[in-house]
């Protein structure tokens, strides 16, 4: 996947342009007011993810479950978990894109040493 960000970011001035509405969608995606975090989004059916997700720390694992299920709580209940539980910007950093990156590349490596050709020199 291709990001904009190190472009975006090397840039001060489009930094300072894009910011506001960088926020504005953050906001408007909703997730922090049901005490997500933006890993929390990733989809789970996804291999990398899933082993990525293994070798969470006990407690960042066990936080991570809590707020998913307290998320799913209150989607049910067709309501928004009060303001002061609303994940803030400066807790919603990743913890788990990191692990994700190592991961992939371990699989990819693995599968470009598994399909790899042995030719015999005569």
């Amino acid at each position: 996947m291709v990001s904009l960000a190190p472009f975006v970011l090397r840039r001060p001035w489009l930094t300072k342009m894009l910011m506001p509405a960088a926020t504005w969608y953050t906001n408007a995606a909703g997730y922090r007011k049901l005490g997500l975090r933006f890993d929390d989004l990733l989809e789970e059916e996804s291999e990398a993810v899933q082993i990525a997700i293994k070798r969470l720390p006990a407690k960042e694992s066990y936080d991570r479950i809590f707020r998913i299920r307290r998320a799913t709580q209150a989607s049910y209940q067709h309501k928004l978990l009060p303001k002061s539980e609303w994940t803030k910007p400066e807790e919603d950093g990743p913890y788990l894109r990191s692990i994700l990156a190592q991961v992939e590349a371990e699989l990819a490596e693995k599968d470009a040493l598994d399909s790899m050709t042995v030719l015999k020199k005569h």
